[in-house]
């Protein structure tokens, strides 16, 4: 039976097809919602199907549930079978391609009738793009450069689907008798934004047990080798995780080595030998032969080496064992610390929710401060809001306050387009008008590097912007950033003051870890936001401020753990 991600990935080929056969938006997006909505499902659509229940779904329909139906019925759909006939299914792996839309595609397609991306690479060196209506030779070397990216891609697996598959894991080893600890290592315990395999490392005299139910999870396509300490499984969607079992008494140097970064544990190693001591994932070992120290904990680790424990989103190798060495480790951030969200949607642009409950449920989560950041207009497939609906939906924020009372503060605000010319989606006088501003691109992000940079710029420079969302605007594992002069941007934030959003969507993370790390020696401001549509996009949250650890950032580098009346005497400065 189809599990789904087999079916969200059926509804999002159907999408891409349809756009390419050029159906109106709606048809399309209903699809993806689809395919959304079945991927952040907490069971499987089965389980739904085998009760009579596959309506209750959120965004399945009566059409997208007789579908589901068949696929779960027959493994096959009769209407993606058809719309194969009339758009051939390879035409949506070009859709990867960075600046490569679907009327571009339909265009190349229908005129030069190729349908294979080594056939489009071969059209486009060979000068037969740029003749084409609309296109040029700036089209030509930019679908190039598209390919050659979508070829730098890594396979490696997105965190958002990494880190809850990797706590399903854990929390069923850690059910199993005699298991004392169960945690994730690798780059996966350092939160970086895309992961390998992924590594899970038990604490356990009773090896065989963990073992059994490690290669019977739930999603399980092959066991690609089980001893008896060690076992490596692959799911139906391709992800692959090993276990390894260790004893209780030997965990904290296994977890220590299994977590790295190799060059982390170089440093370590380095300082375990001038201490006459060699560091291995089983022990501490005296190299005068005279025995050996076990550490059941990571802490003990450290603490034999004479260093604090370091925290694992650190351990890359940047100045954290010297830093440790002179006592300097930074207080890192903690999702606790966060009290404002200052990038939401609500159904006024395309969110799920109203904002009375998207206020609601932030509340809930202990939020004091939530910014109703709706799409601007020329985002028009996002339902972005003309000026006189920004009226209206002010007049709505006002009856929700009054209803909401103390609980939490909504700001009027919005997410502005920064639009290919470098200007602005709304004039200044209304800018200037709203509680906070949002500048963001979303559309001509393989502009070449001066000039994306310059948007970018343009809107730092402007004083109604108060916050660059997601500044790249990369979409892991899909889409690169712009090319930016991230060096030339922060350099201009540093000039006026605006902050620079770590936005917590797993398939954004942006900025990174590295330039926020670099604003904040720079003494830029950081704001942590979900971009949520949804209430369970507040959980993202978790992301965001693991990211804002890789860099280093304390609470105090964050708007968003400031005080409500911080929060607002800092935007009245700004002019708001």
């Amino acid at each position: 039976m189809m599990n789904n991600r087999q079916l969200a990935d059926t509804f999002t080929l159907i999408a891409n097809l349809c756009e390419i056969k050029g159906e109106v938006i709606y048809v399309i997006l209903a699809y993806r919602k689809a395919s959304e909505n079945l991927m952040t499902l907490g069971r499987e659509a089965g389980e739904y199907w085998k009760e009579g229940k596959l309506r209750e779904i959120p965004g399945v329909g009566k059409a997208i549930a007789e579908k589901i139906d068949e696929l779960l019925t027959t493994g096959k759909l009769e209407f993606l079978e058809k719309l194969k006939e009339e758009v051939p299914a390879s035409l949506a792996d070009w859709l990867q391609v960075p600046g490569l839309g679907p009327k571009k595609i339909a265009l190349i397609w229908k005129t030069l009738d190729i349908t294979a991306l080594t056939q489009l690479e071969t059209a486009a060196k060979n000068g037969q793009i740029r003749s084409l209506p609309g296109m040029g030779a700036k089209s030509e070397a930019a679908i190039l450069e598209g390919i050659a990216s979508l070829a730098r891609r890594s396979g490696r697996i997105p965190l958002g689907r990494a880190y809850p598959l990797a706590q399903e894991i854990i929390a069923t080893l850690k059910r199993v008798e005699g298991v004392v600890a169960a945690e994730s290592a690798g780059s996966l315990r350092r939160m970086r934004s895309t992961v390998g395999d992924l590594d899970i490392l038990v604490a356990s005299k009773n090896s065989a047990a963990v073992m059994e139910a490690f290669v019977n999870l739930p999603g399980v396509s092959r066991v690609l080798g089980k001893g008896e300490t060690k076992a490596s499984i692959e799911f139906t969607d391709g992800v692959r995780a090993q276990v390894w079992v260790h004893p209780p008494e030997k965990f904290g140097t296994a977890l220590q080595y299994a977590t790295g970064s190799k060059d982390h544990n170089v440093q370590l190693r380095q300082i375990a030998l001038a201490k006459g001591l060699s560091l291995s994932e089983h022990s501490l070992t005296k190299t005068d032969g005279t025995g050996e120290i076990f550490c059941a904990t990571e802490a003990e680790v450290y603490e034999t080496l004479g260093l604090p424990w370091i925290p694992p989103e650190l351990r890359e190798d940047r100045g954290e064992v010297a830093a440790a060495k002179a006592g300097k480790l930074p207080k890192l951030i903690e999702v606790k610390d966060i009290k404002a969200d200052l990038q939401t949607h609500s159904t006024w642009s395309d969110g799920k929710l109203s904002m009375l409950e998207m206020a609601q449920a932030a509340a809930r989560r202990g939020m004091k401060v939530i910014a109703f950041t709706d799409h601007s207009v020329s985002l028009g497939v996002t339902g972005g809001l003309s000026m006189e609906d920004h009226e209206k939906q002010a007049a709505e924020i006002k009856k929700n306050q009054a209803q909401l009372g103390d609980k939490i503060l909504v700001l009027h605000s919005s997410e502005v387009e920064i639009k290919a010319d470098g200007t602005l989606d709304y004039p200044d006088e209304f800018l200037a008008s709203l509680d906070l501003v949002v500048a963001s691109m979303h559309t001509g992000l393989r502009q070449p590097r001066e000039k994306v940079t310059q948007r970018t710029i343009n809107a730092i420079r402007n004083p109604h912007v108060d916050i660059i969302g997601h500044p790249t605007g990369r979409l892991i594992p899909d889409r690169e950033g712009a090319d930016l002069d991230m060096e030339a941007v922060l350099n201009a934030a540093t000039e006026t003051g605006v902050a620079l959003e770590i936005n917590a969507h797993p398939s954004r993370l942006d900025l990174d870890d590295m330039y926020a790390r670099r604003a904040k020696e720079l003494g830029i401001p950081i704001s942590i936001n979900t971009d949520s549509h949804s209430e369970e996009d507040f959980d993202n949250l978790f992301y965001g401020v693991a990211t804002a650890r890789r860099a280093w950032l304390t609470k105090e580098d964050v708007i968003n753990t400031w005080s409500t009346k911080k929060l607002l005497d800092w935007l009245k400065k700004r002019g708001k």
